[in-house]
């Protein structure tokens, strides 16, 4: 059997935690900045764990991370 290929897009979005969980980065930070306030644009820029019910297909379309 072939070696799975991983989806490229994705691989560029998520990471892998030293405990397993994925990280991604968050939306709504390339334009349309200032009606947005310095405190969002601020937690923006901080990393978000994937939610648990999206893990699943994650983990399916990244068989290797």
């Amino acid at each position: 059997m072939p070696k799975m290929k991983t989806k490229r897009g994705a691989a560029k979005r998520f990471t892998k935690t030293g405990s397993g969980k994925i990280k991604r980065s968050k939306a709504f930070t390339s334009h349309i900045l200032t009606k947005k306030s310095t405190k969002r644009k601020r937690n923006l820029r901080k990393s978000a764990l994937v939610d648990g019910t999206n893990t699943k297909s994650i983990r399916k379309i990244l068989p290797y991370l």
